[in-house]
């Protein structure tokens, strides 16, 4: 019904009408702050405290604080500004960022099949790894808040986990009503969040300045030259400081690259650095402040309002990453990798805000599952990082073949600069591996899952088209022989979606074989899901006439659009196509998979499909076509 395929003719025009984004004032940069930092901005939080844990067996010294902040501070500059702000987000798809985009754009260079290949499953590997990230970061964000609790009134310990399941529960309840009204706060929270943490920081530093020596990457050499071993497990906790710099480059096609790079260098970075740098140097003057050097920053009587401007940021956060994942199911349906899901719009003005009710009650069932099950943030700590990191080779990988292949940069310069950083990536994830017995274990297998179940979704669908084209009829021989049948016409259109243009569609054979008849009006519609984020209108569908009162239809989406079948059959008015949506009638052919006497899949694979074929959304929900305007046939199909 729907097919996917490179438009190398559709990009030029795509990237030629992007649409220009203004030079960034207040309101943007406040947007920016509220959609794409909430991640990474709370990593405070957790992050420089569980960096030290691992030294805090023997006494924590001077120089070891100094070496994690120098590790901390250069992190955030190399894999953040250097990696993501300076060089990824210049490789964008038609103004649209995160990895599927970026897959898209390298699978479109790439030299041969098996890179071709290799790509596509680097960037589905990547998007499998994010909804891992979409599940631990909800888990470990509001539980890191709330803890904050225990410095307030240590009496209040026991209610941490129940007042995390309620935000958790209130959270994903409220998701149905979009962010459209709710994000009108979010970038003002997410500004006084960065000024008071940067503040708080500010003020421990001028206490204690010496911790400026840290800025120096001497003292990050030093760590890792004298600790070996432990220095290479400490950065599985390090890395934490840089969770959430995929969203740099995930949410650019809603701001544009100039508003996220302002925001990151001139307040963003300067505000998490002053307060790591702050919690620093407050475990210097106070070693007993590493129970929560967060929260300890803040005098006493201004704990509790930090507790809940906090845990509004952590909502703020997770709110990010549930929309990224809604986001990232669209894109994985359009692409081919997912089947129909529900998607409603919560807007009616922008398009990207989307609510997927399967996606959100599967996260809020692995989310609670994990607060429930790890308890403290400390704990979730373990699990968090794999994903993080994996998707950060994933896009070194694509960007490195982008810069060579589409920007035609030298091998030196493309695969220089980015093998660096995937050295980097590539030891952040090896340290978090260790962490794999005591819940790293998590993502891995959500990651390795989710995984199987997209691969098998589009090798099943592949083999179904496949199978369709064995068994249709062409559709030139039945247009040649429809004058000599004597097929009686009645009136009205009738509308036949078919992922084969060139066949005659089963539901059209069905509908002779049982009712001997067809419309004086016939449309034969298929849908391309195109390798560009959107298609401009002007292209978004083609026309042409086969035979008298029968045409074939070309609808176009890109993977950022959700498609309006109705919508676009009735713009067709233009093209001569009297299209009248009350005289229209929709067939559709529903499946019936079988296996077949010799199965091409595994039986593991073809179970996987099969379960995930019986709860695809309908084609009717899925294009918003009229339920009372469709007639659906069975058809049987083994595969």
């Amino acid at each position: 019904m729907s097919q996917q395929q490179n438009a190398p003719d559709l990009t030029a025009v795509a990237a030629a009408e992007r649409r220009h984004k203004p030079v960034p004032g207040i309101g943007m940069l406040l947007a920016v702050l509220g959609v794409v930092y909430g991640d990474i901005g709370t990593s405070p939080l957790y992050a420089f405290k569980a960096s030290l844990d691992h030294f805090s067996t023997t006494g924590i010294s001077s120089w070891e604080v100094l070496g994690i902040l120098s590790l901390i501070f250069w992190s955030l500059v190399l894999v953040v500004t250097v990696k993501y702000v300076l060089l990824v987000m210049r490789a964008d798809n038609n103004g649209e960022g995160g990895i599927l985009a970026l897959m898209a754009l390298a699978q479109r260079v790439a030299a041969g099949p098996r890179l071709r290949a290799a790509l596509v499953l680097a960037g589905i590997g990547g998007a499998c790894l994010f909804f891992g990230d979409g599940v631990i970061t909800p888990a470990i964000s509001v539980l890191s808040a709330v803890e904050g609790l225990e410095i307030a009134a240590p009496t209040l310990k026991e209610f941490v986990i129940p007042i995390s399941v309620i935000v958790i529960v209130l959270l994903f309840a409220v998701q149905y009503r979009g962010t459209e009204t709710v994000g009108r706060v979010f970038g003002p929270v997410m500004a006084l969040w960065f000024a008071a943490i940067g503040l708080l920081g500010a003020i421990a530093i001028a206490h204690h300045p010496t911790v400026l020596l840290a800025l120096s990457p001497t003292y990050a050499v030093g760590l890792v030259a004298h600790y070996g071993w432990l220095a290479f497990v400490t950065l599985g906790s390090v890395v934490l400081a840089v969770t959430g710099a995929e969203a740099l480059y995930a949410d650019m096609g809603h701001f544009g690259a100039q508003p996220i790079r302002l925001s990151w260098m001139f307040f963003v970075l300067p505000a998490l650095v002053l307060n790591y740098f702050g919690q620093g140097a407050l475990v210097l003057a106070k070693p007993a402040a590493l129970e929560n050097p967060f929260f300890l920053l803040a005098p006493g009587w201004l704990t509790l309002p930090l507790v809940i401007l906090a845990t509004a940021a952590t909502v703020i956060a997770s709110q990010s990453v549930i929309s990224g994942a809604y986001s990232m199911s669209r894109q994985c349906m359009q692409l081919g990798f997912l089947p129909r899901m529900t998607v409603r719009h919560t807007s009616a003005t922008e398009e990207g805000q989307i609510y997927v009710p399967q996606i959100n009650a599967g996260l809020l069932v692995g989310v609670l599952a994990l607060v429930l099950a790890f308890k403290t943030s400390d704990n979730l700590a373990a699990a968090y990082g794999i994903a993080v990191t994996g998707t950060f080779i994933c896009t070194c990988i694509l960007a490195a073949e982008v810069f060579r292949r589409q920007f035609h940069w030298s091998a030196l310069a493309s695969y220089g600069p980015f093998g660096v950083f995937l050295v980097i990536d590539t030891v952040f994830f090896a340290a978090n591996l260790l962490k794999v017995p005591e819940g790293g274990y998590v993502p891995l297998v959500l990651g390795l899952a989710l995984l199987a179940l997209m691969t098998s979704w589009k090798r099943g669908r592949d083999l179904l088209l496949s199978r369709w084209r064995m068994d249709s009829l062409p559709l030139a021989s039945f247009l040649a022989r429809l004058p000599q049948s004597r097929t009686v016409r009645v009136p009205g259109m009738a509308v036949f979606l078919t992922g084969n243009p060139d066949y005659v569609p089963a539901a059209l054979l069905h509908n002779l074989k049982h009712n001997k008849v067809l419309h004086e009006k016939v449309l034969f519609v298929t849908v391309n899901n195109l390798d560009v984020p959107d298609v401009p209108q002007a292209d978004r569908s083609t026309v042409e006439e086969l035979a008298p009162g029968i045409h074939r239809v070309t609808v176009r989406y890109g993977f950022m659009e959700s498609p309006n079948l109705p919508r676009d059959l009735a713009a067709l008015r233009a093209e001569g196509v009297a299209f009248d949506p009350m005289q229209t009638s929709y067939f559709l052919g529903r499946e019936m998979i079988v296996p077949a006497t010799a199965p091409k899949l595994p039986f593991w694979r073809l179970w996987l499909f099969l379960v995930m074929a019986r709860n695809a959304v309908s084609a009717t929900e899925f294009f918003r076509i009229p339920s009372d305007r469709v007639v659906e046939l069975g058809v049987r199909v083994a595969i």
